[in-house]
């Protein structure tokens, strides 16, 4: 593999270079391209392709272009829709900024491959659907970027084995967008839970409800969707990469692929990845998890979608403690202890707490301090520079996408799971082993 050389190696090398030559002229450097004019000079910018630009990888990428020493040069979707919106944001962006780089300087792709193989980008953001992750994960560490992957991280267990291998391999930097755990508010309850505040943890209880508007569209219609032709700005083909060829319908792509197993997770992945990740954060269990699991749910009877709508779960830890869910409000997750607990409202980290006292607390400086960031898009670039994990690491992701996997493998085979989290295997049922991985349709393999 090819050495990638930074922009700051290069203007060492060359100013080196001129030291012991003769210059016969001053050089003169303009003060932009130093960063006295308050821009960021050419050596310590991140440059960035988007892949994957729906509604959630444009709003990651619109999160970057807010960030100063980023640089977006390309966006790369399926849909040509997508793609020609992306770039038309990053167009206007630069242009209202002053900055070089927009217009034309925004490349436009179909393939990922073309993002990752560019040697003048430094990281990539991906935004697809889930049953893309792995792949275009690891073909952007093989080829020595940085990585900021949507959550869930993976689709299957094997999946996210085989992106931690690669990621660690090649000694990049992940972040997984489980923003939620950058929040203040969150870092703030789950130290207090971490430092003994609400007595001995003894169980993190998980609300998970089915009840948004596209939840009860599944939940009260057959969900039953004709065949149609593929629009001509849709490369349907690439769009179903890994997974088995089906006939098209709309329903099946853009959103609603989350509720459909070959795609997604249902609500256990999209929104599991946030509050049970709280969970294992508030439980000091980021590398690692639980050793016994039971579920059981309720799925569509018929229709498109086969993800559960309905489920009620338990999963023991080690450690004892035991991290209980259903599918009802309030949405978020509740640390219940000895002398009190703490509930997190998710998408917005509001706080309750029995005592309310709790909420006034400070800790002291020889207590379990977990970081703050000024949000989870400015994490993974400090990550990018001092190469420290961020907040969500691979490894992190990992570990919080096994658990939502688990949990949905335990409601497929209507059996508990015994789950050995070093070995990362099923120990007592075959059937439930067989499923930590997929195979997958040529020409794709991970």
């Amino acid at each position: 593999m090819t050495k990638k050389i930074s922009r700051r190696q290069f203007l060492k090398g060359t100013a080196l270079a001129s030291a012991g030559g003769i210059i016969g002229f001053p050089t003169i450097i303009p003060g932009r391209a130093l960063g006295l004019d308050g821009a960021v000079a050419p050596s310590n910018r991140i440059v960035m392709g988007c892949i994957g630009v729906g509604g959630q990888g444009t709003g990651n990428m619109q999160a970057f272009l807010n960030q100063p020493e980023v640089q977006v040069v390309a966006v790369c979707d399926v849909d040509a829709n997508h793609k020609a919106r992306a770039k038309k944001i990053v167009q206007d962006f630069y242009a209202q900024q002053g900055k070089s780089g927009g217009g034309d300087g925004c490349a436009e792709y179909r393939d990922f491959r073309e993002v990752t193989a560019r040697q003048d980008i430094d990281a990539v953001s991906i935004g697809t659907p889930d049953h893309w992750h792995g792949l275009i994960t690891i073909a952007a560490a093989e080829s020595g970027k940085d990585i900021y992957c949507e959550k869930p991280l993976v689709n299957t267990i094997a999946e996210g084995i085989a992106v931690r291998r690669a990621v660690q391999r090649y000694g990049r930097i992940l972040q997984n967008g489980t923003h939620e755990r950058s929040r203040h508010s969150v870092r703030f309850a789950c130290e207090l839970v971490r430092n003994g505040r609400i007595g001995k943890l003894h169980t993190i209880q998980i609300n998970m409800p089915n009840s948004d508007p596209h939840h009860l569209e599944i939940i009260n219609n057959e969900n039953i969707f004709p065949n149609m032709p593929v629009p001509e700005n849709l490369d349907y083909d690439m769009w179903l990469g890994p997974t088995p060829w089906v006939p098209y319908t709309e329903r099946r792509c853009h959103f609603w692929w989350r509720f459909i197993f070959n795609y997604g997770g249902g609500e256990m992945t999209d929104r599991g990845a946030h509050i049970i990740d709280i969970g294992q954060l508030g439980n000091g269990t980021d590398d690692t998890g639980p050793v016994e699991l039971r579920a059981e749910g309720e799925a569509p009877k018929s229709g498109l979608y086969d993800a559960y709508m309905k489920y009620d779960f338990e999963c023991t830890y080690a450690n004892g403690v035991k991290m209980i869910g259903a599918s009802v409000d309030p949405r978020g997750l509740k640390f219940i202890g000895s002398d009190g607990w703490i509930f997190i409202h998710i998408h917005g980290g509001l706080l309750e707490a029995e005592p309310a006292s709790l909420l006034q607390e400070t800790l002291r400086p020889e207590e379990v301090h977990l970081g703050r960031s000024p949000g989870h898009h400015r994490n993974f670039l400090d990550a990018v520079k001092t190469r420290n994990q961020p907040m969500a690491s691979v490894e992190i992701g990992h570990r919080t996408a096994t658990i939502c996997h688990l949990l949905n493998i335990a409601m497929l085979t209507k059996s508990p799971i015994r789950w050995d989290p070093e070995k990362e295997e099923i120990l007592n049922n075959p059937e439930a082993q067989r499923l930590l991985a997929r195979s997958t349709r040529s020409p794709w393999y991970m």
